[in-house]
């Protein structure tokens, strides 16, 4: 089998308080994993039948702590804790770091940095059930619908490759997953078994999640020795033009950007 389900699926069920099997879009959800990716249609829809709609979910992605204003968001990230502990992670898996570093060209800091901001290095890796909140933002979030609905088949198609728990698995409200917090498809892609141990288990094994970390960046172009950052001052009449935008330096700096 697939899918391995839980024992007590049928008392978890009975705790549930929103079911989201009968959300618009599942039925053909179901049909199109099937033709596509082979899966047993009983099954999908014995998972979709447990799977939860999540309002919490939905409110929380319509408003997440990155709008805060820099200055209160930055004080979530640079604090003793977040600092002692990266240094304490930096001790532990020394040799890992080192390793990373050497075979990805990605700085052991950064590393660090990634994984303490996304879950204070593996302490907070979610407490959503991932098949409850990419069920719920496929289906009941249509600003962003195709995206998740892609992400949801990749949960799917990992959950299979791994053999999870389908009904086991935390993510956080946008479905990312583990310690470094990737997508189901970022898992997939970049996820590397760098411990050695034959798994590519970034939910529970720091190691796989140094290596993924390294991997993911080197694939998305990290340039070693390269600046990541450059200070600038903005002139009095500088306004701020709507967020998130991509520019490129001359672009910020018609703007009224300073180097």
């Amino acid at each position: 089998m697939i899918l391995r389900l839980l024992i007590s699926l049928s008392f978890l069920f009975s705790l549930s308080v929103a079911h989201a099997a009968d959300l618009p879009g599942i039925p053909e959800f179901i049909d199109e994993m099937v033709k596509k990716h082979q899966f047993k249609k009983e099954e999908l829809v014995q998972v979709f039948k447990y799977a939860e709609h999540r309002a919490d979910v939905i409110a929380a992605i319509t408003a997440p702590a990155t709008i805060k204003p820099w200055l209160e968001y930055r004080a979530l990230f640079i604090n003793p804790m977040r600092i002692d502990g990266g240094i304490a992670f930096w001790k532990q898996y020394a040799p890992e770091l080192k390793r990373a570093e050497q075979q990805y060209g990605v700085p052991q800091e950064i590393i660090i940095a990634v994984i303490g901001v996304e879950t204070l290095y593996g302490r907070r890796a979610g407490k959503y059930r991932a098949l409850d909140a990419l069920t719920t933002l496929a289906f009941d979030y249509p600003r962003r619908a195709e995206f998740f609905r892609n992400e949801l088949a990749e949960y799917l198609l990992l959950a299979r490759e791994q053999d999870f728990d389908m009904l086991d698995i935390k993510s956080s409200y946008a479905g990312a997953l583990g310690i470094p917090q990737f997508m189901p498809s970022s898992y997939r892609k970049y996820a590397v078994d760098f411990n050695g141990n034959g798994k590519l288990d970034i939910l529970h094994e720091p190691e796989d999640a140094i290596g993924s970390v390294a991997n993911y960046l080197k694939q998305y172009g990290w340039k070693t020795g390269q600046p990541i950052a450059q200070l600038a001052t903005l002139t009095d009449g500088y306004a701020f033009p709507d967020f998130p935008a991509s520019r490129t330096l001359d672009a910020w700096l018609e703007l009224g950007v300073v180097r």
